[in-house]
C-alpha cells in the first residue's frame, strides 16, 4: 500500500476554500482493481471571501490563500497526486481566469484538473459528493441536487447513484451585493441589471431595495428553478430565462415525483436551520443568499423534502468532490512503454472506436487525432471483453494507423473499461514494429467528456480525471 495526497479546490463566486486528504493506493481482491481507499481528511480551510480587484481575480491574494493552504495541509506540489481546482459561477467569468488556472497549475503540478467555467462537472460532482449515497438508499426514486452558490445554481439530476442529466442557471446570492444589514446596493451582475429592467426595478448602487422589490427578485430565482424542475419549456423560453440558463436542464418525462436537496452555500444554511441553528440576521452576508434561504425553508413541497431527504455535505460539495470523484487509477495492466510520454495535459477526448465501428469511421478519426496540436484519446467500447475480440480490433486500429501514417511523436491515448490494456496495447503497436507514442489505459469508467487529464507514473500506477463533461 501506498500513501498519496489529494487536494480540492473551489474558488466561486462569493467564497473560496481547500480540503486536502489523504488516501491509500490499494487492490481491491474483489474487483481485482486498483482504488484510492481510506480517504482521511488532513486539512480543511476556512471559507474565506474570493478575493477579487478591478482586473477581476486578485491573484496575488489567490497565490497567498494557496500557500498558507499548502504549508497548513503540511504537503508540497509535488506530493500531490490527484484532485482538482475549479473556478466557478462568476468567478470563472472573470476575464483573468484562464491566467489564474495556469498560475493553479504552475503551484500544484500536472496531477490535478484546474480549469474554469465547467458547469456540468460542478454539476456532476456536487452531485456526487451531497446525495450519491442517498440516491443509492432510494433506487427507484430521481433525484435532482441543486447546488445553490453565489452566482449559479447547479442541477444535476440521478436515480441510483448516477448522474444522467445536468444543468446550470444563473440563480444566485450574490448577484445584489448590498451592505451587510441593509438592502443598500452595492453592486450589480450583469444578469441582476437586466433582471431589474424585467422587473422594473429602476435601481443601482447606491439605492435601498423596497421589501417588495426583495420579493420580486426572489420569486422571479424560485420560479426559474421551478419551471426547470417541472420541465415548464415554455416559461424558459422567454428572452430573460434564456439569458439566465448558462447550461439548459431538461427534465425527463418519466421522472414523476421528484426529490429535491440542496447544497453550495445557501443549502447550508438551510440545513444548518432545519439542524436547530438560527438563521443569521438578513443581508449578514452582503447578499441575499439568506433571504434565499428563508424562501426555500418555505417553498411548498420542497420544504418536506430539505426536512426529510439530508445530504451527506450540503455547503462543500464542489471542493469534496474535486478531492473524492476526479480522481481514478489506471494500475497494473496499463499498456506504457514510455513512462515519460506523461504527464498529459488537456488531451481532447475527440471519439470512440467500438466493434462496430466502420472503417472509414475509424480511419477518419485517427487521421483527426494524428493532425491534432497535442494528439488525442480515443474510448475504446468493447462489447466483449474476450481475447478474439481485443485482439480482432487491435489490429484494425494498427492497420489503420499505418494507412494514414499516423505521426510517432503524436501522444495517442486510447481508455479501455476492460483489463485489457497490456494486450491491446500490443496489437496496436504490433507488439512494437509500430512506433508510436501510445498509452492505454484500462480499468477506467470512461465518463462522456471533452477533455482528460493523465498524471505521471506513481508507484506503478496512473491518476486519470476527466472533465468537460458533455
Amino acid at each position: 500500500m501506498t500513501t498519496v495526497k489529494l487536494i480540492g479546490l473551489d474558488f466561486g463566486t462569493t467564497t473560496s476554500s481547500a480540503v486536502i486528504a489523504s488516501a491509500m493506493l490499494m487492490h481491491n481482491s474483489i474487483t481485482g482493481r486498483q482504488e484510492l481507499s481510506g480517504l482521511h481528511e488532513c486539512f480543511r480551510s476556512e471559507i474565506v471571501f474570493t478575493p477579487f480587484s478591478d482586473q477581476g481575480l486578485n491573484d496575488t491574494k489567490v497565490q497567498e490563500y494557496l500557500d498558507a493552504w499548502l504549508a497548513a495541509g503540511d504537503v508540497r506540489p509535488e506530493e500531490i497526486f490527484g484532485g482538482g481546482a475549479l473556478l466557478t459561477g462568476l468567478a470563472a467569468q472573470q476575464q483573468n481566469a484562464a491566467l489564474l488556472v495556469r498560475l493553479i497549475r504552475q503551484r500544484l503540478g500536472e496531477a490535478l484538473i484546474a480549469t474554469a467555467g465547467d458547469p456540468r462537472l460542478e454539476s456532476w460532482l456536487a452531485f456526487q459528493a451531497s446525495v450519491a449515497g442517498l440516491s443509492r438508499l432510494h433506487p427507484d426514486r430521481w433525484i435532482v441536487n441543486l447546488d445553490i452558490g453565489g452566482g449559479t445554481t447547479n442541477l444535476a439530476l440521478g436515480r441510483n447513484g448516477e448522474v444522467l442529466r445536468t444543468g446550470c442557471l444563473f440563480v444566485g446570492a450574490r448577484h445584489v451585493q448590498v451592505a451587510p444589514g441593509s438592502y443598500r446596493i452595492v453592486k450589480l451582475s450583469t444578469y441582476a441589471r437586466q433582471m431589474f429592467d424585467h422587473l422594473a426595478i429602476a435601481k443601482g448602487p447606491g439605492d435601498c431595495l423596497t421589501e417588495a422589490e426583495v420579493e420580486a427578485v426572489l420569486n422571479f430565482y424560485l420560479n426559474l428553478l421551478a419551471s426547470a424542475l417541472a420541465g415548464d419549456q415554455e416559461a424558459l423560453q422567454t428572452p430573460i430565462a434564456r439569458l439566465h440558463q448558462q447550461v439548459p436542464f431538461n427534465l425527463p418525462a418519466d421522472a414523476g415525483d421528484v426529490i429535491v436537496t440542496l447544497s453550495g452555500g445557501v443549502g447550508e444554511l438551510v440545513y444548518a436551520h432545519l439542524h436547530g441553528k438560527p438563521l443569521p440576521s438578513r443581508t449578514y452576508f452582503g447578499d441575499l443568499g439568506i433571504d434565499l434561504a428563508q424562501r426555500l425553508l418555505a417553498w411548498p413541497r420542497w420544504a418536506e423534502h430539505f426536512k426529510t431527504y439530508r445530504p451527506e455535505c450540503a455547503g462543500r460539495a464542489t471542493v469534496y468532490g474535486l478531492l473524492r470523484y476526479t480522481t481514478q487509477i489506471a494500475g497494473s495492466t496499463l499498456f506504457l512503454p514510455n513512462p515519460t510520454i506523461l504527464p498529459l495535459r488537456d488531451l481532447p477526448i475527440l471519439g470512440r472506436i467500438t466493434v462496430k465501428s466502420t472503417d472509414e469511421q475509424t480511419r477518419n478519426l485517427l487521421d483527426l487525432i494524428g493532425r491534432s496540436t497535442h494528439g488525442g484519446c480515443v474510448r475504446i467500447i468493447l462489447e466483449m471483453g474476450n481475447s478474439t475480440v481485443v485482439a480482432a480490433l487491435g489490429m484494425r486500429i494498427a492497420k489503420t494507423l499505418r494507412a494514414v501514417g499516423f505521426p510517432s511523436t503524436q501522444p495517442l491515448v486510447l481508455i479501455v473499461q476492460e483489463n485489457v490494456g497490456k494486450t491491446l496495447g500490443h496489437y496496436v503497436t504490433e507488439w512494437g514494429a509500430l512506433p508510436l507514442k501510445l498509452v492505454v489505459l484500462d480499468e477506467i469508467e470512461t465518463r462522456d467528456a471533452q477533455f482528460v487529464q493523465i498524471g505521471s507514473l506513481h508507484d506503478q500506477v496512473v491518476p486519470v480525471s476527466f472533465f468537460g463533461l458533455n
